[in-house]
Order: C-alpha cells, then sequence, then structure tokens
C-alpha cells in the first residue's frame, strides 16, 4: 500500500532531487508528472514565483479524511505566474484542497486569454485563501462540478468575471456549492466578449443549491465593449435554489444605454431562491434585479427580503433601486415572487422601476420602505397584478408621488393597492433614519456593525415586520 509524500517545491531546487524541504523540486512540471494519492501535500516556497500551469492528472483522487492538499510553506504566499494560460487546472479530480496561493495571469488585455483557476467536472474541491488576477476570463471558474467550497479568495483585475459558476445549459450540473467570505473587486470586462455580458463580481448559472455569504463586489464590469445586458455584482441565472446573503454589492459599474447590470440580481431561469440581509449601494445598474430574458427556463419562486439599496440605478435604464424586466413578454415565464422587509432608498431616482416590457404575475411587496427623490415608481405593471401592503411610501420631493397622484389615499382608491382584506394598510411617513445616503461600508465584514438606516426610537415604523431589532433591518446583524 502506497503511502502519502510531501513534496516540496523550492526555485532553488532540482527536479532530480527527492521532492523533500531539503532536497526540493524547482518546477511546476514535475508535479504535473506525479501521480498524487490521498494525503500527499505539495508544497510551493512562500513568496517565490514559478512559472507554468499546475494541472493534476486525470483521475486523481483523495478522500474525504485525505485529501490531496496543494499550498505554500514558509512566509508568504507562493505565485504560480501562468503568463497566458490558466494557473491551477482541476479536471476531473476528487477530494482536493487548494490554499494559500497567489495565481497570476499576464493581463485580460496583455496576453492571457484563459481562467485563472479552473475546476472542472471535478467534486469535493475545498478552495481557501487565494489571490487570483491577470486572467482574460474568469479569476476561478467551476464547471459542472460539485461539492464545491470556496473561501476567502480575493479575485481583482481579471475580464469576464471574478468567480463564474457554470455547467452545460439549463442543464444544473454544477450543484453544492459554496462562496464564503469572497472578494471580486475591479474584473472590468473581457474585451474578446462582443455578445453577451462580461465585467461581473460573482456570477453562478446552470446551478443547484449554492450559497454566497459574506461575500463583497466593487467596482466591476466598468471595461464591458459593448452596450447592452450586464454587468452585475453578484447573480444567478438558470439556478435552482441559490442563497445570497450577508453580501455587500457597491460602486459596481454597467454600460451606458444597458438593459441591467447592478448590485444583485436573480436573473432568467432561477427558482426557488433568497436574496437576504444585503446592502447595495452606489451602483451604476439597480441594487435588486428582477429579470427575465428571453429564451430562458420560467423565473418563480423567489423571495428578496431584508435588503438594503441606497442611490443605485442612476446609470442603466432602470433609474431605480428595484428593477423588474421580462424580455420574454410572457407573465407565464415570471411568477411567483415575495419582496419585503427590504429598505430602497433613492435621493437620485426612483425606488422602483417596471421596464416596458415587465408582464409578470404574483409579485408581492409588502413591508417595505420605498424611499424615492421624486416619483417613487418609475413605468407600470405591465398586466397590473403586483400586489402591495403594508408598505410606507416617501417621495423626498413630493413626499408621495405615483403616476401623477400625490396621495397616498387616492392612489389607494385608484389602483387598489396598499389594501387587504379591504382595509387600507399603507403609510406615507417620513422615516428619518440614522444616516441614509452616506454609506461607506467597504467589506460585507462591516455589515454587523451598519446603521445607517436604524429609524429613530419612537419612529412609528418600528412597528413594521422588518424592525424587529436593535440594528434596523431584520437580521442585518446575524446571531
Amino acid at each position: 500500500m502506497s503511502r502519502s509524500k510531501a513534496y516540496y517545491i523550492n526555485t532553488a531546487g532540482n527536479d532530480q532531487y527527492a521532492g523533500t524541504k531539503s532536497e526540493p523540486f524547482k518546477s511546476i512540471n514535475k508535479i504535473n508528472n506525479i501521480n498524487l494519492i490521498a494525503g500527499d501535500t505539495v508544497y510551493f516556497k512562500g513568496a517565490q514565483t514559478f512559472k507554468g500551469t499546475l494541472q493534476l492528472a486525470q483521475g486523481v483522487k483523495g478522500t474525504t479524511k485525505k485529501q490531496i492538499v496543494i499550498t505554500s510553506y514558509g512566509t508568504g504566499q507562493a505565485i504560480i505566474d501562468a503568463k497566458d494560460s490558466s494557473a491551477i487546472v482541476i479536471y476531473k479530480n476528487e477530494n482536493i484542497k487548494i490554499q494559500r496561493l497567489k495565481l497570476l495571469g499576464a493581463g485580460r488585455k496583455t496576453g492571457n486569454v484563459k481562467d485563472g483557476l479552473s475546476i472542472i467536472n471535478s467534486s469535493n474541491i475545498n478552495v481557501d485563501d487565494l489571490n487570483i488576477s491577470g486572467f482574460q476570463k474568469s479569476g476561478l471558474l467551476v464547471y459542472s462540478s460539485q461539492n464545491i467550497r470556496v473561501n476567502r479568495v480575493f479575485v481583482h483585475d481579471n475580464g469576464s468575471a471574478g468567480i463564474t459558476v457554470e455547467g452545460p445549459y439549463q442543464t444544473r450540473k454544477s450543484n453544492y456549492i459554496k462562496i464564503l467570505n469572497c472578494r471580486a473587486e475591479n474584473n472590468p470586462g473581457d474585451p474578446t466578449n462582443l455578445t453577451n455580458h462580461s465585467g461581473n463580481g460573482i456570477v453562478v448559472g446552470d446551478c443547484k443549491n449554492v450559497l454566497i455569504d459574506h461575500c463583497t463586489a466593487t467596482n466591476n464590469g466598468w471595461d464591458m465593449p459593448r452596450i447592452g445586458n450586464g454587468p452585475v455584482g453578484i447573480w444567478a441565472y438558470e439556478a435552482d435554489s441559490v442563497i445570497i446573503q450577508h453580501c455587500l454589492s457597491y460602486k459596481n459599474k454597467t454600460s451606458k444605454g444597458g438593459a441591467d447590470g447592478g448590485g444583485f440580481d436573480l436573473d432568467g431561469g432561477v427558482t426557488n431562491s433568497l436574496v437576504q440581509y444585503n446592502v447595495s449601494y452606489g451602483n451604476q445598474g439597480s441594487g435588486y434585479c428582477i429579470f427575465q430574458y428571453w429564451g430562458a427556463s420560467p423565473w418563480h419562486h423567489n423571495t428578496f427580503r431584508y435588503n438594503i439599496s441606497e442611490n443605485d440605478g442612476t446609470v442603466s435604464d432602470s433609474q431605480a433601486g428595484l428593477y423588474v424586466w421580462n424580455s420574454s413578454d410572457d407573465e407565464k415565464q415570471l411568477y411567483d415572487c415575495d419582496v419585503y422587509g427590504n429598505i430602497i432608498y433613492n435621493a437620485k431616482v426612483a425606488a422602483i422601476c417596471f421596464s416596458k416590457v415587465s408582464a409578470s404575475r404574483g409579485i408581492r411587496f409588502y413591508n417595505n420602505i420605498f424611499v424615492g427623490k421624486d416619483s417613487l415608481i418609475w413605468g407600470r405593471d405591465k398586466i397590473g397584478d403586483a400586489k402591495y401592503h403594508d408598505n410606507d411610501w416617501w417621495s423626498i420631493n413630493k413626499q408621495f408621488y405615483v403616476d401623477g397622484i400625490t396621495n397616498i389615499n387616492e392612489w389607494a382608491t385608484k389602483t387598489g393597492n396598499e389594501q387587504k382584506d379591504g382595509k387600507f394598510t399603507g403609510l406615507n411617513l417620513c422615516p428619518d433614519f440614522k444616516n441614509a445616503g452616506n454609506s461607506a461600508i467597504t467589506s460585507a465584514s462591516q455589515l454587523k456593525t451598519f446603521t445607517n438606516y436604524n429609524l429613530p426610537a419612537k419612529s412609528p415604523l418600528r412597528k413594521m415586520d422588518l424592525y424587529t431589532g436593535q440594528y434596523g433591518i431584520k437580521n442585518l446583524k446575524p446571531d
């Protein structure tokens, strides 16, 4: 029975050596030609640079109790400089752990054409404490893989996205994925992609059972080389059972004239998913997007709750903090969504926008606070099916203003909105938040102390369902 080993790589070593700490190998290529077994550990010397692509042989497997580990030793992270290629490729492997490394490409416009770390057709992969930059595609790609845990990964200065989860289209073959405590920053766009979105922070598609928790996305998408859809800070498409929670998405960019983009998005074909306890501010697209594109699987049974949007949507055609858009123009393709316990604050444009193509059924808005500069809602729910009750509405300039109506009671009587069981339920009170419009947090880790949207102690709005604790919005500070 073979016994597990530790292999050391040091630029001062030699590939003819034994690969021990005192007699280390020199190159990545040497490791590529070793058939690693369960319990093996590959150590790269910290702060040194190793050129090439690390690609484990197909079929290499660890076990649950004895993973194969790839990491750094000594001081600092070892650097894998991939130049025009990928830094690490995990293909048809199992039970691998990759940690404490810096992956570097030649730059999205200066030679690189690949993803930084590719995990393809693999399972039980654990990724922790990586710094990935300089790749034209995604910093980290998970494709058609299962049981993947990604933690504390900083993906920046890549092209297509910071982190991407994908699979064969509409198959949901990537599943049981956790993306935790990651940061996607300054991923501007893929200069070769002239037909679709790029420059996303974290995007998950063709997948199911995905958790994105305590992640941050900022300054992505500022160089997407086309006018059109996307990009978004953190979002999902063609996915089932996705949870995006306790995340921060701020100051992301979008293409001028683009129909979407923004902070958070459940897009075409998403089902049974949840966006909760997040903060979005200063995004050029809307903070929260309810989208369905033509050709996608039906979008349904999704929830947005206990989120905050501040001054989002000022560049995209939404001009609002929350945006409903359905390019299929078929209400059977976009249905059943609960939107409750959110604060949508916008001192620059509107709180809500319905696109000209926004046919939907069963969107329910309740126990939210909607604040807009002037008109609170742009556009109209195309088939008039959206329901509103127990919300507070406040126009900064006009106290209340929707479709030319300046009195909330008149609006409720004329439209049937803000009525439940025959009773008027709406509020038209200035929320008088603690520090609205001045968000400056830069990491999801700061959400637990974020109090800008606390209400005064005696505010009647504290009786609303979203205000149940001392920190303002429900559970923004996790237990």
